[in-house]
């Protein structure tokens, strides 16, 4: 019989994809769980497993655009009851077929049983021997994991960090997983008590939606009888060790590639076992074969002396000193979304910068004056950024454009200022948001300052802490910038960009003096912030600077 395979949900918003690459040809012979094909959307690459045993046979072509649930190839030769499960576990599986995996069950997620070796075969390798699932021990049934909704446009979510082991006891509530999206880091907690099976590795990106885990009723379900040996001419790689973990999840020997791993390694000439296994039970997974590189080739022997000199030839280059060796990582989620804002913003705002600088020294000496007892008051520093949040709101009272945003064809002006602060966190840049900065006194503005750049340093910053913001301020110069266009945050139309402050020869009075000086640059939307507006708005930010009692008077 022949086995329909189609395009399964990837995500939400995700309506159509492409068939990237075909990893299998048309009439190639494949396993249940080897990874037949490559499928790219809009905002992601996922890979495509066979649902079972057969010999494959392709409808689509390489390079096509296609709908989900459309029918790309069929399994020829699929034996009777050799199709994926259903969710509820059979009573019993016939002698001829495959075992079911003792973690895949639901197959709601084809794609995670690749990378992670958590439910196939190693490529090439005899299916382990007939037996149905174990039931879970008498107290409790298996509770299936989700990956639940965390936000409006994140469709995917990566796993950060196991923080229970598979295998582990739970209890309700308790956290056992830290998930990572391209906006904020999250905690998943366990929606029953019971024994914790992992379905997807650590650093797996998977859609919403996606089973992540599964928690066994009472005490964890009895182990399953052990996997047979896989004939040793049959397998190209390391078999299947030979008894399953306690808890039914079956053990994979160290080095074992999984499919896609395999393929990658073959195509390099890297042996599996010249590579580090990062994977379950140090098994091979796709990115350790992606990051893979081949050992230098031996010398050859130095050859023994001509008998006779050559005739005379161009000196040989010498050969290149050093390593030559490169590195290949994944972007990270966060890293993805910054780039794609980052380019946007580039591509459809009429970006322009005006520069001006200030002199610090007013701000300086009234700090030196004043920090210690601030200190002591208010437990918190007294930093420039209080000073600079303080002239911007004021600066955008008086020009509300530089705090307005386009939305269609209306311009939206706002009558506060939520002041976005750009902060350099372990993973990337975040921009937490200072809610109505311009109500802020001094010491307010630092603490919210020193709260939202510790969040961000923890990663624990949640995504309506970053939204919403009307203006940002970013300060290069803590990292020696003396001079930069930043680039706006969308939508947002206008950002500062601070400096380093060095000391450099100006003329006051008629005299040249040295003064501590930082460079300004407030980049702005042009569509919606004029000439006039922009350099008005940088000019009163210095005056405020330079004359801190300004602010303190608001004049």
């Amino acid at each position: 019989m022949a086995l329909e395979i189609k395009i399964p949900a990837v995500g939400e918003s995700i309506t159509e994809v492409t068939i990237a690459k075909w990893l299998k040809q048309d009439g190639d012979a494949v396993k249940r769980d080897e990874v037949i094909a490559e499928l790219e959307s809009d905002k992601a690459t996922f890979e495509l497993p066979a649902e079972a045993d057969g010999v494959l046979k392709i409808r689509v072509a390489e390079g096509e655009t296609i709908g989900i649930g459309t029918v790309i190839a069929d399994l020829d030769g699929v034996a009777a009851g050799a199709a994926p499960a259903p969710a509820a576990a059979p009573a019993a599986a016939p002698a001829a077929a495959p075992a079911a995996d003792p973690i895949a069950k639901g197959e709601e997620n084809p794609a995670a049983s690749d990378q992670a070796g958590y439910g196939g075969k190693p490529e090439g390798g005899a299916a382990p021997a007939a037996a149905p699932d174990a039931a879970p021990a008498a107290g409790g049934g298996s509770v299936e994991m989700k990956i639940p909704a965390v936000g409006e446009s994140i469709t995917e979510v990566t796993v950060a960090k196991w923080l229970k082991e598979d295998g582990a006891q739970v209890s309700r509530d308790e956290v056992i997983a830290e998930l990572e999206s391209d906006k904020a880091t999250f905690e998943l907690p366990a929606e029953a008590a019971g024994t914790l099976r992992h379905a997807v590795k650590e650093g797996e990106t998977i859609s919403i939606g996606a089973v992540i885990a599964r928690i066994e009723g009472g005490s964890g379900a009895a182990a399953p009888a052990p996997a047979a040996a896989a004939p040793a001419a049959a397998a190209p790689v390391a078999a299947l060790a030979s008894a399953p973990a306690a808890g039914g999840a079956a053990t994979y020997a160290t080095g074992v590639p999984s499919p896609a791993a395999g393929k990658i390694l073959g195509e390099k000439g890297i042996a599996a076992g010249d590579v580090a296994g990062t994977g379950r039970d140090g098994r091979i997974t796709k990115e350790d074969a992606q990051n893979a590189q081949a050992k230098p080739a031996a010398p050859a022997p130095t050859a023994a002396p001509a008998a006779a000199a050559p005739a005379a030839s161009p000196a040989a280059a010498p050969a290149a000193g050093g390593s030559r060796e490169v590195r290949r990582e994944r972007m990270s989620n966060l890293r993805k979304t910054v780039a794609r804002r980052l380019v946007t913003v580039k591509n459809e705002t009429a970006m322009l910068t005006t520069f001006n600088e200030v002199n610090m020294q007013p701000i300086m000496d009234l700090r030196n004056k004043f920090k210690d007892k601030f200190k002591e008051k208010n437990g918190v520093g007294l930093g420039f950024m209080s000073f600079f949040t303080k002239a911007v709101c004021i600066a955008l009272k008086e020009w509300p454009a530089v705090n307005a945003q386009i939305d269609g064809t209306d311009i939206v002006y706002s009558d506060f200022a939520d002041i976005s602060i750009a902060v350099s966190a372990p993973k990337g840049l975040v921009v937490p948001v200072i809610r109505n900065a311009e109500q802020l006194s001094f010491e307010g503005i630092e603490k919210e300052v020193m709260r939202l750049a510790g969040l961000a340093r923890d990663n624990k910053l949640t995504i309506e802490q970053m939204s919403g913001g009307t203006f940002t301020i970013t300060n290069g110069g803590v990292f020696g910038s003396m001079l930069s266009t930043p680039i706006i945050n969308a939508p947002q139309s206008a950002i500062l960009g601070m400096h380093n402050i060095i000391q450099r020869p100006i003329a006051e009075n008629g005299q040249v003096v040295i003064r501590p000086m930082m460079y300004l640059a407030l980049s702005y939307d042009h569509r919606i912030i004029d000439g006039r507006e922009s350099v008005s708005f940088l000019v009163r930010v210095k005056e405020l600077l330079e004359d801190p009692t300004r602010m303190m008077f608001g004049v």
